[in-house]
């Protein structure tokens, strides 16, 4: 996202290579909440440190706000401004508040020597609803106050780039909602550039306008946060985002209406895609609320015609308001099933018991496409 006519707040485009990771990126962020996610150990937190300056790359270039902060190894005058003169907010993830100064005083510290020093900062702790603690010291506030209060650091430079390494991890869910809120509400008054990093898929929805997903030191997908996760464009992509039912098949035939796959003995139908052609190898997924269960006793709707299997119940949970089986079907390949509670109360669903399912039609959708190695999930 990039404002139009202008280049975006934070481009970056680098390679590094540190103990136990082979780091090559390149992203780019305007004023949104750009959400990196991914698992532990993959390059999230790392990125961060280089854009503030904490960590220097082998090579490449970062710019902010359309100045080069650093440059090495690439074609241009090389560069690499200290931290203390990228202007960027951070918010590490153990805070790094001052014990010995109070909330106030922490807040106030970046401002230097301003004559309204501490009225700036009173106001940024009543923006984040922390001015009653403004005299408490670290010690003092608990993990989710420190955690507002090292926002409001942040927030007092007046710096337009804002990272944030994990902000929510510590805290219960109702403090988690309303950070996440006051975040949202602060980024558009202030039109923050965010960078957040997270492993909770939950965050990134609540908060994040595009996500980009960070897998073995690299960027494998970069979109809107629904997008990324109802289209991930790699396997690994959709291992990440925690997609169940990963379907490897084989393509039986591409007649320009539909694909049909040959799925370990199964034949499954699913939409065209253009420019896969027959006997190429497929990854393919289908959501687990778009796997039906088929009422025995009635007949085929249009939304339960195609891909009509017996399968055998093997797991059975159920919440309040979801139902969730585990089921294998004939091939002996298992796929997830998710409705809600009230749905299929006639039908026996637990472990053990036959049932007939429909992999719904237009539900699967085609990850990508290789020309050898079949195989299946």
């Amino acid at each position: 996202m990039v404002a139009p006519g202008g280049a975006p707040a934070l481009m970056m485009d680098l390679r590094t290579r540190l103990p136990g990771l082979d780091l090559e990126a390149r992203l780019e962020a305007d004023r949104e909440v750009l959400v990196l996610f991914g698992p532990s150990g993959s390059g999230k937190t790392t990125i961060l440190n280089i854009i503030a300056g904490l960590v220097r790359a082998d090579a490449g270039e970062i710019a902010l706000e359309g100045q080069v902060v650093f440059r090495r190894g690439v074609p241009g005058a090389g560069r690499d401004l200290p931290a203390r003169a990228r202007h960027i907010g951070y918010v590490m993830q153990q805070y790094a508040l001052f014990p010995h100064m109070t909330a106030l005083e922490n807040v106030a510290y970046p401002m230097g020597r301003a004559p309204d020093r501490l009225d700036r900062a009173a106001r940024l702790l009543d923006l984040l609803a922390m001015g009653s603690h403004a005299g408490h010291r670290p010690a003092q506030l608990s993990g989710g106050q420190q955690q507002r209060i090292a926002l409001a650091r942040a927030l007092a430079a007046e710096r337009s780039i804002l990272l944030l390494d994990e902000p929510f991890a510590a805290l219960d869910a109702g403090l988690r909602d309303r950070l996440q809120a006051d975040l949202r509400r602060l980024r558009a008054e202030l039109d923050l550039t965010v960078l957040l990093v997270t492993h909770r898929l939950e965050d990134a929805f609540a908060i994040g306008d595009r996500l980009a997903v960070v897998r073995k030191g690299r960027i494998e997908q970069v979109g809107p946060v629904g997008d990324v996760f109802r289209r991930p464009a790699t396997r690994g992509v959709a291992e990440i985002m925690g997609i169940r039912n990963l379907i490897t098949a084989r393509v039986a035939s591409a007649d320009g209406t539909a694909l049909t796959l040959e799925w370990d003995g199964l034949r499954l139908e699913m939409p065209h895609v253009p420019d896969v052609r027959a006997n190429q190898d497929v990854t393919a997924y289908i959501r687990p609320e778009d796997v039906k269960i088929v009422y025995p006793d009635r007949p085929l709707s249009d939304a339960v015609a195609h891909n009509v299997f017996d399968a055998r119940v093997t797991s059975h949970h159920e919440s309040a308001a979801m139902r969730v089986l585990s089921v294998q079907l004939e091939n002996g390949r298992e796929l997830e099933v998710r409705f809600p509670a009230l749905s299929y109360r006639p039908i026996r669903l637990e472990p053990g018991d036959t049932v007939r399912v429909a992999l719904r039609r237009e539900g699967l959708l085609l990850l990508h496409s290789t020309d050898t190695g079949a195989g299946s999930t």
